[in-house]
């Protein structure tokens, strides 16, 4: 009777570890498709070379990235009412840092809310290869929903 109850035991802590990790893996699935539209016609001023809008549904807040010319390289400066991140593409290669907090408006704490530093720290060096606009902006999709803190996936829907 008591060996019996062990392995019931077993197979119910087996199943809900199961449950759990298909559960936190769905949190990562719904950003498989996503959408880029570039915005034109208006005035983006000497050091923005472009903008796009970013969208992984239909949402009605789409992330704004913007395209920055600076002495390091590229800089895609990747932001939303929640969180602001910055994309490097320079001679060392494509990765994630920090955004300079004067094209940044979102106020410092709720960007560290938003934003997992572990990740950024993972997403430092993407790829060593010098990638175009197109490429950025696949990576810049791809990686970004793994920057976002779990609590705060909602921001990107």
């Amino acid at each position: 009777m008591m060996r019996n109850l062990n392995y019931a035991t077993i197979i119910l802590v087996g199943l809900l570890f199961v449950t759990i990790s298909v559960q936190a893996t769905s949190l990562r699935n719904g950003f498989n498709e996503y959408e880029y539209i570039m915005v034109n016609d208006i005035h983006i001023g000497k050091n923005v070379k472009a903008i796009w809008t970013l969208s992984y549904s239909d949402s009605e807040a789409p992330v704004t990235v913007v395209k920055r010319k600076t002495l390091e390289g590229i800089e895609y400066v990747v932001q939303s009412r929640y969180f602001a991140v910055s994309y490097v593409s320079s001679v060392n290669g494509f990765g994630a840092k920090e955004v300079r907090n004067t094209w940044s408006n979102v106020p410092k704490k709720i960007n560290c809310a938003v934003i997992c530093k572990k990740e950024l720290a993972n997403q430092a060096l993407i790829t060593p290869n010098k990638v175009d606009d197109k490429q950025a902006l696949g990576l810049i999709a791809s990686y970004l929903p793994e920057l976002i803190n779990d609590g705060y996936k909602h921001v990107l829907n």
